[in-house]
């Protein structure tokens, strides 16, 4: 199964450190060869983000720095994962190379081996 980890976390102005990149650095390589981390990325400041919203069919833009929100999301994570409990295991050993923060796990839908998503071909 795969799960994808949204990372919130307090907003940065200020791109990691030398010291934090090579921590991060030795985690990824270190999961990635173990098999259970698929992808990983760090964002940019909210500052250089929009939301996209649509609401009673109307679509609205809205640019950051988003104020109003005490985290953002600071990055993803997609997670290989034999259950839940696995996943959660994994984003708490992400969690103790990124800092304070939350990781929201979800598992992601996989179709089924041989087809195709519906419009794929379209």
């Amino acid at each position: 199964m795969r799960f994808l980890s949204l990372v919130r976390t307090v907003e940065r102005t200020t791109p990691p450190s030398e010291e934090e990149m090579c921590r991060m650095d030795a985690m990824i390589e270190e999961a990635m060869k173990a098999g259970w981390l698929v992808a990983t990325e760090g964002c940019f400041p909210s500052a250089m983000g929009a939301r996209v919203r649509r609401a009673g069919g109307k679509i609205t833009v809205t640019d950051g720095p988003f104020s109003e929100s005490k985290e953002v999301i600071g990055g993803f994570a997609i997670l290989n994962a034999k259950s839940r409990e696995e996943a959660i295991e994994r984003a708490r050993q992400f969690l103790q190379n990124t800092g304070d923060g939350e990781c929201e796990i979800r598992q992601l839908y996989e179709a089924p081996a041989g087809t195709q998503a519906q419009g794929a071909n379209s």
